[in-house]
């Protein structure tokens, strides 16, 4: 899977449902992205994004937008720092292969 790709798929079928007037569900997102409801469900910035738009009101001003603005950034940050550190963790394996 690769992430950004799904990610930017995710966003835009939010949007084009909200823009169409239509309800942002796990089920219609899957349909409009070719993703599998497991999918979206599992991995935790995908489902963050799906729940800011299922909740996001019109006013993007109130507290309740801000706050889900918030845990969709922290769910993205903490998937960032996630394959970070994986990156780190290979880098440090194939550091102590090779000889000094």
């Amino acid at each position: 899977m690769n992430n950004i790709k799904d990610l930017n798929r995710v966003e835009r079928a939010c949007t084009d449902l909200r823009r169409d007037g239509r309800t942002v569900t796990f089920t219609a997102v899957a349909a409009h992205t070719g993703l599998g409801r497991t999918t979206l469900y599992r991995h935790p910035t995908l489902r963050a994004v799906i729940d800011h738009h299922r909740h996001q009101t019109t006013d993007t001003g109130t507290l309740t937008a801000i706050t889900d603005e918030l845990a969709t950034l922290r769910a993205a940050i903490d998937a960032i720092a996630a394959r970070v550190r994986r990156h780190e963790e290979q880098l440090r394996r194939i550091n102590t292969r090779q000889p000094t």
